[in-house]
C-alpha cells in the first residue's frame, strides 16, 4: 500500500494561541511517527489568525528535533516570498541538523492575502511566472553550481529532496519538466486534480532526483468511532473554509453540527467540492472512501490533513487513519 503522510497547518483554535498550537503539532508528530506515517509536512501561511506555521523552517526544526525517524518538511515554502539563497541556507541548516530527514516542497502562491503578500515580497516587481527559474536557482545552490559565485553555507553539496506543489496545471508542467515529485493540493482545490495528474505523468522527464513520476495528493480525513461523530468534526474545517473564502479568516472554530445545511446553495456547492477529496466517517466508512480515492487517482502517496478542533479528537482521527492504512495493506 502507498505511504500515508501528515500535512499540519498548525491550527490555532478559537480561544487558543500559537504556543498551544506548537505543542499540539509536536504531540501529533510524535504520535504520527509511532503510527508509521512517512512524512510530516508544515505549510507556509501568513496573516491568518487560524494558522501558526508562518515561520515554517523554524517549526520544521521544532518537529524534527522532537522526533527521530519520520521525514519532516515543507508543504510548502512559497518561493516567491523568499530569496532562493535564504531557503537554501535554511534547509541546508535543517539537513545538517537532521540528515536524511528533510524535504523541501515549493509553491508559487503567496500563502496570504494580497496586502500581506506585498509586505512579504523581496521585490515588489517579482513575477510569479519566474517561479521555475527561482526553483532552478535554488537547486543550483544545493548543487554548489551557482554561476554568480555565491555559495549557500550550509546548503551547497547537501541532498535535500525538492518537490513542486500545485493546485493547477502550472505546477504539473514545472514538476514534469524538471523531473521532480509533484504534490497536488486536492484537499482544498480539487477541481483540476485529474487533469494535473495526467499532465504531470504524460510530460514527465527523468532527472537525477527522480526516474519516474511520483504524485502525492492532499486528502482530508475526519475519522471517529461513528459516522455522525466524524461528520460533526468536519464542520470546523467547513466553517474555516467558508470564512476564508468570504475574506474573514479566523481561528479554527469548534464543531457546529449541521453547519452545511445552514448555508446558501453556492456555499454548499463550494464545500461539496472540497469534501469530494475527503473521507468522513467511522473506520469502515473511511476505509471505503480512501480505497476508492486511491484507485481512482492512482496516487503514489497520500498527504493526510485533519483540521479538527479538539486536539484529542485530531489524534484519534490520525490514529484511525493509520489503522485504515494497515487494513488496506492486509486487505482486511
Amino acid at each position: 500500500m502507498i505511504p500515508f503522510s501528515v500535512l499540519d497547518l498548525a491550527p490555532i483554535n478559537q480561544g487558543g494561541n500559537a504556543r498551544q498550537s506548537f505543542q499540539n503539532t509536536l504531540t501529533l508528530a510524535q504520535h504520527a511517527e509511532s503510527w508509521g506515517y512517512h512524512r510530516y509536512w508544515l505549510a507556509e501561511h501568513h496573516g491568518m489568525p487560524g494558522i501558526a506555521s508562518a515561520a515554517t523552517a523554524v517549526l520544521i526544526g521544532h518537529v524534527a528535533g522532537g522526533t527521530s525517524t519520520i521525514r519532516v518538511g515543507a508543504g510548502g515554502i512559497m518561493l516567491p516570498n523568499h530569496s532562493p539563497l535564504v531557503i537554501a541556507e535554511q534547509f541546508g541548516t535543517l539537513e545538517s541538523l537532521y540528515p536524511g530527514r528533510i524535504d523541501l516542497g515549493l509553491g508559487r502562491a503567496p500563502g496570504s492575502d494580497p496586502v500581506t503578500a506585498r509586505a512579504l515580497r523581496r521585490d515588489l516587481a517579482t513575477d510569479p511566472e519566474a517561479f521555475p527559474s527561482d526553483v532552478l536557482e535554488l537547486m543550483d545552490y544545493f548543487a554548489g553550481n551557482a554561476d554568480s559565485g555565491v555559495r549557500a553555507v550550509p546548503g551547497a553539496g547537501l541532498s535535500v529532496p525538492i518537490w513542486i506543489l500545485g493546485s493547477s496545471l502550472f505546477g504539473a508542467h514545472v514538476a514534469a519538466t524538471l523531473g521532480l515529485p509533484y504534490a497536488f493540493a486536492s484537499h482544498f482545490a480539487p477541481a483540476q486534480m485529474m487533469a494535473a495528474i495526467a499532465t504531470y505523468r504524460s510530460k514527465f522527464r527523468p532527472s537525477a532526483q527522480l526516474a519516474q513520476p511520483y504524485v502525492m495528493l492532499g486528502y482530508n480525513v475526519f475519522a471517529a468511532d461513528t459516522d455522525q461523530a466524524a461528520a460533526d468534526l468536519s464542520t470546523s474545517l467547513q466553517q474555516a473554509f467558508v470564512n476564508l473564502r468570504r475574506g474573514r479568516p479566523a481561528p479554527l472554530p469548534p464543531p457546529q453540527p449541521g453547519y452545511r445545511d445552514q448555508l446558501e446553495p453556492a456555499a454548499q456547492a463550494l464545500l461539496d467540492q472540497v469534501l469530494s477529496c475527503s473521507a468522513v466517517g467511522s473506520p469502515d466508512t473511511v476505509r471505503r472512501q480512501m480505497a476508492d480515492f486511491i484507485e481512482r487517482t492512482g496516487a503514489d502517496e497520500l498527504m493526510i490533513t485533519s483540521q479538527v478542533y479538539d486536539p484529542g479528537a485530531r489524534l484519534r482521527s490520525y490514529e484511525i487513519t493509520a489503522q485504515v492504512r494497515a487494513s488496506l495493506d492486509t486487505g482486511n
